[in-house]
């Protein structure tokens, strides 16, 4: 078997015809490739001798087991970094309750943003860099970046700064405004448990 060594997200593991996924890694639909999802130490795992898939299992240990990291349905929060037209990207700063100790990009695209009206979302009435979002992952997308989802009533916008450096409070679930102003700015706003 293969030494361990030291991989990245992103990183080439093996072909899926060839290697199971196990934990940190995960199996891209595209090209049937095995990836690695965390930075840490590939190894091998031989399958049991009476096992009818005879593939060994590739898993990517973290530095630290206890770090959080994105799986697919997880809740996050994260920090609009950019606005485009068709999506926007993010920084995740949590995973649940845990603080992330590196760097994961998420990307909510325009589909993502809402349930209904997915026709009419406008990206920039949805969200401004810097806006702190709570969304759910929706799948490990790419070696780039993590695909969010906002669509969730219970998502979206949970803190954003007004042009005027105020902390904005929600009004309805498409606005939030200024207390300091009075100024409405469009967000997808997440609906607060009362």
């Amino acid at each position: 078997m293969e030494e361990s060594r030291l991989v990245t997200p992103g990183e080439v593991l093996g072909k899926a015809s060839q290697v199971k996924a196990g934990k940190g890694a995960y199996v891209s639909q595209r090209n049937s490739t095995v990836y690695a999802s965390l930075t840490g130490r590939s190894c091998f795992i031989s399958p049991p001798p009476n096992s009818i898939d005879q593939r060994p299992t590739v898993e990517v240990t973290g530095h630290n087991p206890h770090a959080a990291v994105p799986q697919p349905s997880s809740i996050v929060i994260a920090r609009v970094t950019k606005v485009m037209p068709k999506m926007a990207s993010a920084d995740i700063m949590c995973v649940g309750p845990k603080s992330v100790r590196e760097k994961f990009t998420g990307i909510i695209r325009q589909q993502d943003v809402r349930a209904t009206e997915i026709d009419k979302v406008e990206m920039h009435s949805s969200f401004r860099p810097g806006d702190i979002v709570k969304a759910q992952v929706l799948s490990l997308g790419d070696a780039r970046a993590y695909h969010l989802s906002t669509a969730k009533n219970e998502f979206g916008v949970i803190s954003a700064e007004s042009a005027s450096g105020a902390t904005m409070v929600p009004i309805s679930w498409t606005e939030m405004q200024c207390p300091l102003t009075g100024q409405t700015e469009p967000r997808k706003v997440a609906k607060v448990e009362t």
